[in-house]
């Protein structure tokens, strides 16, 4: 996992959540800071990758381990 500025932990939160939190986080960062978001929501991974998409940041790196999802996003 790369080196991240702010973390957001979304464990337990099902969509819209853990997008909403993310986007709040992100909203108070810099360009170029980079989010690490972990949650427990399958739907999160499909969930991120369209937020990416359509905000214009970058998800850097997504993964799973044990149930639990981890993002990295970019701010642009």
């Amino acid at each position: 996992m790369a080196n991240f500025d702010q973390e957001l932990d979304a464990s337990g939160l099902n969509c819209p959540l853990p997008i909403l939190r993310a986007k709040k986080a992100l909203n108070g960062m810099e360009s170029g800071k980079v989010l690490h978001i972990i949650a427990t929501d399958p739907g999160s991974v499909k969930d991120f990758e369209a937020f990416a998409k359509q905000t214009g940041n970058e998800l850097m790196e997504s993964g799973e381990e044990g149930g639990k999802y981890s993002f990295l996003i970019k701010k642009s």
